[in-house]
C-alpha cells in the first residue's frame, strides 16, 4: 500500500508539511494508534499535503513500550522496531533519528534520588516532570520505588527526553512543518516535541482511541483528557436519540471494547448470594475505581492527588454508614489477563492492606469478575466514580453520581462534581445520609448529549481499514484502494484534513 500512496500522491505539495511523531504507539506490531497516525498521513498525502515522519532509530536509551518492568537494564527491542519503521514508512519522507548521552546532563542526575529526579530541571526543560507519566505508566504503578532500579530507569528516560527534544527541535529548524501530530502527547518522546513544538507557536494535535471500536479522536488539546467543545445548540434528533440506545443497550450487556481490547468474555448477573447479602442493607452504593497508572490520570487528579487517596477519604464514610452496602468494583482491565499491562498497584491490594474486605458493609469486586457494573447501578442510592466513563452511563440511566476526578464529561451538566477535596467530602457525607438523592432531569439530558457526540461526532471512523490481530490490541490493514483514503470517500480523512489543514476542529 506503502507504494500505491506514493503513486497516487500529487507530485507537488502547496503547503508546508506536516510532522507526524508516535514512537510510543507500537514496537514489532500495527497497534491501533499506530495504525491511526499511518492512515491519516497517507490521506493527507493523498490530499496533496505534504508529510514528513520524525521516526526512532535507537533514538532513546530506554524507551516506554521497550522497558521491562521486571528487569530495568532489558534493552528495548531496537531491530524489530526499526524493521516495521522502515516497512510503514517505505516511500515516505522520514528524518531519522539516533540517539547521543549529553555528558553534562548524567552527570548532574547521577547521584539523585527519586523525589530529587521528581523536581529535576535541565535547560529549562522540567525533565523530571515530563517523564514522570510514562514512568508510571511503564512500571504499571503511581507511587515508585525509591530502588535502584526505579531511579535507574528515571535517569534514562530523562537522558533520552532531552535526546528527543534536542533532535526534535533540529528538525523542526530543518523541515518548519504548518502543524506536528503526536499521539497521545503524554508519553514522554511525544510530551517533549509537543513541548518544544508548542514553544515555538507551531500546531500541535495529539491522538488517541476513539469511544467507538476502530474508531480515533484527534484533537489540539491533550488527547488523553478528551477535550471537546459542543455547540450549545446541539440537541438529539428522535433518530439519534434512538441510535444512542441501541448503543447503550449493547454496552449494558457487556457487547462493546477499547483500545481493541474486549474486557467482558461474558457479563454476569447478581447472584443470589449477593442480592441476600443486599437485602440486608437500606442502600448501596457502587465505587468504580480506575487504572492507576492510565496516562488519563495525570488530568483526572484535581481534587484528590490520586486515586487511592480518594479512596482513602471514602473509608471513614463506609464506617460510619453501616446501614449501607458499599460495593468497590476494580476497573476491568486494572489485571489484564495475558499481558504485562498489569497494574503493580492495584484496588485489590489496597483492599487487602486496608483490610477493607472484612468489614462487614462491604463487597469487593476484582477486575477478574465480570459481575454486571450496569446491574449494581440499578439498584443504586448513590454512584461514585473517581475518572470512569460509566459515571456518565449512570447519569443517563437517570442515577445520581458524584465524581472524584476530572473526566471527559465533568466540566459539563452530567454528575456531582465538587470544586475541592473539602466540599468533595462534604457532599459524600451529605448524599450518603440523605433518604434519597436526587438526580436533576438536566443531568439526564444533557449526559445523552455528551455521550452521543463523543461517540458519533468526535470518534473517527477507521473500520474500514482495519481489523482485529491475532495478539490483542494490535490490528491488520485490511484491502483496500488508495482512493478510499480520500477525503471524500472517508469521513476520518475529511475530518482530520479540517482539522489540521483549516482548523476548523475534528469532527466527523
Amino acid at each position: 500500500m506503502a507504494a500505491e500512496i506514493a503513486k497516487r500522491e500529487p507530485k507537488k505539495a502547496s503547503q508546508k508539511p506536516v510532522a507526524f511523531f508516535n514512537a510510543s504507539s507500537r514496537l514489532g506490531y500495527l497497534s491501533l494508534n499506530g495504525a491511526y497516525s499511518l492512515l491519516a498521513s497517507w490521506g493527507l498525502r493523498l490530499a496533496g499535503i505534504s508529510v514528513i515522519h520524525f521516526a526512532c532509530r535507537e533514538g532513546m536509551s530506554r524507551c516506554v513500550l521497550g522497558t521491562n518492568p521486571d528487569d530495568a537494564s532489558q534493552a528495548p527491542p531496537c531491530a524489530s522496531c526499526i524493521d516495521q519503521s522502515e516497512r510503514l514508512y517505505a516511500k515516505s519522507e522520514v528524518r531519522w533519528f539516533s540517539f547521543n548521552e549529553n555528558d553534562e546532563l548524567a552527570k548532574a542526575i547521577r547521584d539523585l534520588d527519586l523525589e530529587a529526579l521528581q523536581a529535576f530541571e535541565f535547560q529549562d526543560q522540567a525533565l523530571g516532570q515530563i517523564v514522570l507519566p510514562a514512568l508510571r505508566w511503564a512500571l504499571r504503578r503511581h507511587h515508585l520505588n525509591d530502588d535502584e532500579d526505579t531511579r535507574f530507569l528515571y535517569r534514562q528516560y530523562i537522558v533520552s527526553a532531552h535526546n528527543v527534544g534536542r533532535e526534535f527541535s533540529a528538525f523542526l529548524d530543518e523541515h518548519d512543518p504548518q502543524a506536528v501530530v503526536v499521539f497521545n502527547g503524554t508519553m514522554y518522546p511525544e510530551a517533549m516535541a509537543r513541548s518544544i513544538a508548542q514553544a515555538r507557536s507551531i500546531r500541535v494535535i495529539s491522538h488517541e482511541v476513539g469511544l467507538r471500536p476502530f474508531s480515533a479522536f484527534f484533537t489540539e488539546g491533550e488527547a488523553t483528557a478528551y477535550p471537546v467543545d459542543i455547540p450549545a445548540d446541539f440537541q438529539l434528533s428522535e433518530a439519534q436519540n434512538a441510535e444512542l440506545d441501541a448503543y447503550l443497550e449493547q454496552r449494558f450487556q457487556g457487547k462493546f471494547s477499547m483500545a481493541g481490547i474486549q474486557f467482558w468474555p461474558e457479563m454476569q448477573e447478581l447472584s443470589s448470594e449477593f442480592l441476600a447479602k443486599a437485602d440486608s442493607f437500606d442502600k448501596i452504593v457502587p465505587i468504580f475505581t480506575n487504572v492507576i497508572f492510565d496516562t488519563s490520570q495525570v488530568h483526572a487528579n484535581t481534587l484528590f492527588p490520586n486515586m487511592f487517596a480518594w479512596l482513602d477519604a471514602l473509608l471513614p464514610m463506609i464506617k460510619e454508614n453501616a446501614d449501607t452496602l458499599f460495593v468497590i468494583r476494580a476497573h476491568p482491565d486494572e489485571m489484564r489477563p495475558n499481558s504485562r499491562k498489569q497494574s503493580r498497584e492495584s484496588v485489590s491490594q489496597w483492599v487487602a492492606e486496608k483490610k477493607v474486605d472484612e468489614m462487614p458493609n462491604v463487597v469487593f469486586v476484582d477486575s477478574s469478575e465480570y459481575l454486571s457494573s450496569y446491574a449494581l447501578i440499578q439498584r443504586a442510592h448513590l454512584v461514585l466514580v473517581y475518572n470512569s466513563s460509566i459515571g456518565l452511563e449512570a447519569s443517563i440511566i437517570g442515577k445520581p453520581v458524584l465524581s472524584a476526578g476530572a473526566a471527559r464529561y465533568t466540566h459539563f451538566p452530567t454528575v456531582y462534581f465538587p470544586e475541592n477535596r473539602k466540599d468533595f467530602v462534604k457532599q459524600a457525607k451529605k448524599f450518603l445520609s440523605a433518604a434519597k438523592v436526587e438526580q436533576p432531569p438536566e443531568f439526564v439530558r444533557e449526559a445523552r448529549r455528551v455521550l452521543y457526540f463523543q461517540l458519533y461526532r468526535t470518534a473517527l471512523p477507521f473500520a474500514d481499514f482495519l481489523e482485529a490481530h491475532e495478539r490483542m490490541g494490535y490490528v491488520h490493514m485490511k484491502s483496500f484502494a488508495p482512493e478510499d483514503l480520500l477525503p471524500a470517500n472517508s469521513p476520518a480523512i475529511k475530518a482530520i484534513l479540517a482539522g489540521i489543514v483549516r482548523e476548523e476542529g475534528f469532527l466527523v
